[in-house]
């Protein structure tokens, strides 16, 4: 199990890209959250077995087909199985 603490940085906001990553964590088994920051990143706290995790990670790196993800943060969390669905946090 691994999970992860990632920062979206580019053009995610406004264009879709919480419910792309929703849909993402459902394809991937990912278990977590994901929300705007207010200054303009996503955030996301993300966990799953290590495969799915990495998949998840990559398609969060192409974004969807509006979004224009720049870079991505990602930070290992060493507390895992804190979360039991994925939901978009407002």
């Amino acid at each position: 199990m691994r999970r992860v603490h990632v920062v979206v940085h580019g053009i995610v906001q406004g264009v879709g890209f919480r419910y792309y990553t929703e849909q993402q964590a459902f394809s991937y088994q990912i278990k977590g959250w994901v929300r705007n920051v207010p200054d303009g990143t996503v955030e996301i706290d993300a966990e799953g077995n290590e495969r799915n995790v990495e998949r998840f990670l990559e398609a969060v790196k192409r974004g969807s087909r509006q979004a224009s993800v720049s870079k991505i943060e990602v930070s290992d969390i060493a507390e895992a199985g804190a979360h039991d669905s994925f939901r978009i946090r407002r």
